[in-house]
């Protein structure tokens, strides 16, 4: 394939490229930012993600419950469920990463938000066993498992 053809595809990829929406638990901040930043490395254009930034590292240690009992913290919430809301709308795609399985309350009401858009949806793991946390809703949801940023981009063309 000579340079300019390759560069002629790598264009049309980006121009038909699904864009997608990356959800997840606060506690896994540094993971979500490293997954999609490979993401775009690999070439997806339109790559949105959760916005931590304004969480302190311990708060972000923190189960939900135990965030939850700081006011700063119930006031902020709101206005960080809508922001990601808004990322969810704009995208084609969402892909929740859910370590060991592990979704929160705010992210379970993103997954409901994404499948009420009707949007094809991602995990990075099955859901857990209810016996060890999980929902029985939460993995009926799921189109279907993605573990690698490489696997993901296959998806989006």
């Amino acid at each position: 394939m000579s340079p300019r053809h390759a560069q002629e595809r790598a264009f049309l990829a980006q121009i038909i490229m699904k864009s997608v929406v990356i959800c997840g638990s606060q506690r896994y901040k540094d993971e979500i930012k490293a997954f999609a930043q490979k993401l775009r490395s690999l070439g997806i254009p339109v790559v949105f993600e959760p916005n931590f930034e304004r969480q302190r590292t311990k708060m972000l240690a923190k189960e939900e419950k135990d965030r939850l009992k700081s006011k700063s913290y119930r006031v902020r919430v709101p206005a960080m469920v809508h922001e990601h809301f808004d990322r969810i709308r704009k995208a084609d795609v969402a892909y929740f990463y859910n370590r060991n399985g592990y979704l929160g309350v705010n992210s379970t009401l993103e997954l409901g938000f994404a499948h009420g858009k009707n949007m094809v949806i991602y995990a990075l793991e099955p859901e857990r066993e209810v016996a060890e946390g999980g929902e029985i809703c939460r993995d009926i949801l799921f189109t279907e498992i993605i573990v690698t940023p490489e696997e993901l981009v296959k998806r989006l063309i």
